[in-house]
């Protein structure tokens, strides 16, 4: 009967079928379980500073895909309890807050306003989250640009723990971004020239 050699992965040859096992073969078998033991300690290493960062790409996606549907509840779940979101002259704190001032832009059929991330960013140790973009008014008119910051949670899940804006300078927009309900006590700006 004709003894069969095998070609591992690595180039060298295995032991033929039905020959007995070596003390040397043993030892390239605690190489091969230590080479897997490294793959699966890489593998299980954090993901890159860029994939976390799309991953808050996407939750800043979903959270505001969440207000344009009209999901409160669903927009509320993305909150961390002590969030703070941060307005021109006011700041809701802590979940309880940003839900009593944001519920009233659930109010209406279609949303007041729409926004989307620009330029999104994380820490070295993937768990804190920027974005920032542009905010439109129903008009598809830039209003505002906001800023939201996000850390990612033990169940790999991301929440917003910071949020605010900043107005353009022209009397529309900041028309436009008094109805903006992180800045609720804005009065809009007087139309009369003098």
């Amino acid at each position: 009967m004709k003894r069969l050699r095998l070609v591992s992965m690595l180039g060298r040859p295995t032991r033929a079928v039905g020959s007995p096992v070596t003390p040397a073969m043993l030892n390239g078998s605690r190489s091969m379980r230590r080479n897997l033991g490294l793959l699966l300690l890489v593998l299980a290493l954090p993901a890159s500073a860029a994939d976390r960062a799309e991953e808050v790409r996407a939750t800043e996606i979903a959270f505001a895909k969440a207000f344009a549907d009209r999901d409160a509840k669903r927009f509320f779940l993305y909150l961390a309890d002590d969030a703070q979101f941060l307005g021109r002259r006011n700041t809701m704190r802590g979940k309880q807050e940003v839900i009593a001032g944001w519920s009233e832009f659930f109010k209406p059929a279609v949303a007041p306003f729409r926004w989307q991330p620009e330029r999104v960013v994380t820490n070295a140790a993937g768990d804190l989250g920027f974005s920032s973009g542009p905010v439109f008014d129903e008009a598809g008119v830039q209003i505002a640009t906001f800023t939201s910051t996000w850390v990612r949670q033990p169940d790999g899940s991301w929440k917003i723990l910071f949020d605010g804006r900043l107005c353009l300078s022209d009397d529309k927009a900041i028309g436009a971004v008094a109805r903006y309900p992180v800045d609720r006590t804005l009065e809009k700006p007087s139309t009369s020239a003098g």
